[in-house]
């Protein structure tokens, strides 16, 4: 079963043992979608986060390292992303639970809104191409959805900037953004599985899909995955500018990509990253349902 807001909402408070995930869902001082809330929260207190997570982020990162020691000798000896994206399937449907797979289908989703509203916000940029990822199963995955996601987002930053520099476009304060592209209703999935074998939390399964990631990719199209979840900021720094509020970007802490970090910790920065697109997709929703009162 699928925990969504009911599950904290809810929630009996019990003074002399009050719950830390409970304290956490009642807090409202980031944005945050109530439902992806309380999936992360509740996969984030399950016993695989603490107990198998902390053994698999041991051995994940020593394979990383090992990896990238093969990858020195034979870089770009493998290359099979249908085949990378066959087994990130193949887990997700049969190991991880429904809230991690909720939480990561819905971050594809909303990345692609936050791409689709500032885009809509620089006036002229109305010709730069998009390739929006909405996948409402995780059959979709299987359609090398985690490398496309990669790709938009440098590819949208490139062709941003580069309309800017050649058509002297710039990104700035609107009044009245355009939110046509950020949606505030439920997002219509399919069920998610909910077998025996579906108890591996979403921490636990970045861990051990980030090794596999860099198994099946060359080392540059994975040197540039793990790179491109510092790209955060940057959106981020966009789309507050358009909303002029720069003091949300305060939870957007995944460090500015001009300084790359090591690959060993891709697994924590991924999770990172997708509370950070959570958070500003949130903030975006916020702002359209003010700007509709």
């Amino acid at each position: 079963m699928l925990h969504k807001r009911e599950h904290y909402e809810k929630m009996v408070n019990e003074p002399r043992n009050p719950s830390h995930w409970h304290a956490l869902y009642l807090d409202k001082s980031v944005p945050f979608n109530p439902d992806a809330k309380a999936a992360f929260l509740y996969d984030s207190s399950s016993k695989s986060r603490q107990f198998l997570y902390p053994v698999a982020k041991v051995f994940a990162r020593l394979s990383i390292v090992l990896m990238q020691l093969f990858k020195i000798i034979v870089p770009n000896l493998i290359n099979a992303p249908k085949l990378l994206h066959r087994c990130l399937y193949l887990g997700m449907k049969y190991f991880i639970t429904p809230e991690a797979n909720f939480v990561i289908l819905r971050h594809f989703y909303l990345g692609s809104e936050i791409l689709r509203f500032i885009k809509d916000n620089v006036d002229g940029a109305q010709e730069i191409p998009m390739n929006p990822l909405k996948p409402l199963s995780v059959n979709e995955v299987k359609d090398n959805l985690f490398l496309e996601h990669d790709l938009n987002l440098y590819n949208f930053i490139i062709n941003l900037n580069t309309a800017i520099a050649e058509k002297g476009l710039k990104i700035v304060k609107k009044e009245h953004p355009d939110f046509s592209a950020i949606s505030t209703g439920e997002i219509p999935f399919e069920d998610f599985r909910d077998g025996w074998t579906n108890f591996i939390d979403l921490g636990t399964a970045i861990e051990l899909f980030t090794p596999v990631y860099q198994f099946y990719l060359t080392d540059n199209d994975f040197w540039r995955a793990t790179n491109s979840l510092q790209l955060d900021e940057v959106i981020g720094i966009y789309a507050s500018t358009i909303m002029d509020c720069p003091e949300k970007l305060t939870a957007l802490n995944n460090k500015h990509p001009m300084i790359p970090l090591p690959t060993a910790g891709a697994a924590f920065r991924l999770l990172l990253h997708g509370f950070s697109t959570e958070v500003l997709h949130a903030m975006l929703v916020q702002g359209k349902l003010e700007l509709e009162r």
